[in-house]
């Protein structure tokens, strides 16, 4: 090894500045800020090309990873952000939104050691936010248009993603979808102080760049039936997300001031954008708030909720803090922005009076490991106590929101609701209706954005293969 891959032991990790918890609960603005010139640079320069990148194989879309390092390493910005969209169609969205900490530095091999991981997530973002501020687009100059077309419901991660390989394919891409904006929950569910809504737009105008329509404020079953876009287009790619909620079935769930933790999120985005006061159900100005739930959606709650000038916001989960499925940054902010954690709980029922919630009766829990690989809470008997609570939101996640039209164009589903994809004979993400391919949350269930990209990447490889077997079965025809 040369001197160079030994720079970790005199260059420590570092990342972005953040903004001073006094100043970022005041408002929405993202909390990290961004590299200073040449920080990116000395950052990736900690990698040591270790050989078998393990930062490489966690990585949900399989980023090359170490090859982009050494390209800001070398100063050559334009080709690492072209490197990056070879295999993420959505790099400065996932450097934001990914919990890096779970996935590709998690496995950083430097992790394993003192040193700390490189800053993985910080670079993907800083290397793009550059390279568009230089200008740096896709380029598509040789791409040969073939003549085909192709409906995406559903203008969300997955939906993005298809949109920009099929244009990368020569394939015409129109993304249909109910809201005002593009993005699905990456606008209307994670809030601003994570992905800052300007992000989103910007992507909107790169893929416009490229081709992509977008037709917003349309939905499907609605305004425009489904039958049209089967016989107006080649295929259809379907990435309709994770929706309904996961009800608890607590008693008491009923009583007002208990909210559910997507409508809250997406109530008040939508009035940030329209630059509105809350609404008098959200309005937690002076009271005592309590999140059930510790994935990240429970951190976005926690944390809006602290921003809403919140009293005090507590948020219950009933295992402990190492089994929590969210990021464990987002976690570490929430503490540090004022946040009460209260572990191994668990929500038996929501106490009210007169109407109106009050409180949170909740019982201890043991971790008890029954042999499937994960302990299980048990209840504590005899251990019940009462939060106070004035408003209570529930994150205890989501599922599948297949539209009605599945079931009548023969769109299988499992017992979940989850659409079915890539069964034997079709190809992968291709449903059992051929001309139909889905992928994301509506397939997955609530997972990952970065699941979701490589969903709508690998569709949107199904699809393109599907019409050239098309053209070459036509052609032979002929």
């Amino acid at each position: 090894m040369s001197a160079k891959d030994f720079r970790f032991l005199e260059v420590p990790r570092q990342v972005p500045r953040t903004v001073p918890v006094a100043v970022r609960v005041l408002g929405y603005g993202e909390i990290s800020g961004d590299f200073a010139s040449g920080e990116a640079s000395t950052q990736s320069g900690r990698c040591i090309d270790c050989g078998n990148p393990y930062c490489e194989h966690a990585c949900p879309v399989h980023n090359y990873i170490p090859n982009w390092l050494k390209l800001v390493q070398d100063g050559r910005l334009f080709e690492a952000a072209t490197l990056m969209h070879e295999t993420n169609p959505l790099p400065e969205i996932c450097g934001r939104v990914c919990p890096q900490d779970r996935l590709c530095e998690g496995a950083c091999t430097l992790e394993q050691g003192e040193f700390g991981a490189v800053t993985i997530g910080s670079v993907e973002r800083w290397v793009t936010d550059e390279a568009f501020r230089q200008g740096w687009r896709p380029d598509l100059s040789r791409v040969k248009e073939t003549g085909a077309r192709v409906a995406i419901v559903g203008a969300g991660p997955a939906g993005l993603a298809c949109a920009d390989r099929l244009r990368r394919a020569g394939i015409a891409a129109d993304v249909f979808d109910r809201q005002h904006e593009i993005g699905g929950l990456l606008t209307f569910g994670i809030p601003p102080f994570k992905l800052d809504k300007t992000v989103v737009k910007t992507r909107r105008m790169v893929l416009e760049g490229m081709g992509v329509r977008f037709h917003l404020g349309v939905e499907i079953g609605r305004d425009i039936e489904f039958d049209e876009l089967l016989n107006d287009y080649d295929a259809v790619f379907v990435g309709t997300g994770a929706y309904t909620y996961v009800d608890g079935q607590l008693d008491g769930r009923d009583l007002v001031g208990v909210h559910d933790a997507l409508p809250f999120l997406i109530a008040n985005t939508e009035r940030l954008l329209r630059e509105k006061p809350p609404a008098p159900e959200y309005d937690l100005a002076g009271k005592h708030v309590v999140v059930l739930g510790g994935g990240d959606t429970g951190m976005d709650c926690n944390r809006t909720a602290i921003r809403l000038g919140a009293a005090s916001v507590t948020c219950v989960y009933r295992r402990d803090e190492p089994s929590m499925p969210g990021s464990r940054r987002e976690v570490g902010y929430s503490r540090d922005e004022g946040v009460r954690f209260l572990f191994q709980r668990q929500p038996v029922a929501l106490v009210g009076e007169g109407g109106k919630v009050k409180g949170v009766r909740v019982v201890e829990t043991q971790l008890v490991d029954d042999g499937d690989g994960r302990p299980r809470p048990r209840n504590v008997e005899g251990s019940e106590t009462d939060l106070r609570a004035d408003v209570v939101i529930q994150a205890f996640g989501f599922q599948p929101s297949p539209p009605d039209w599945c079931d009548a164009f023969g769109i299988a589903r499992d017992r979940s609701g989850r659409i079915v994809t890539g069964a034997e004979g079709h190809l992968p993400h291709q449903t059992s209706h051929a001309k139909i391919f889905a992928g994301g949350d509506n397939v997955r269930g609530a997972d990952l954005v970065v699941r979701a990209v490589y969903d709508g990447r690998e569709a949107a490889g199904s699809i393109v293969k599907m019409l050239a077997n098309k053209r070459t079965s036509t052609t032979v025809a002929a």
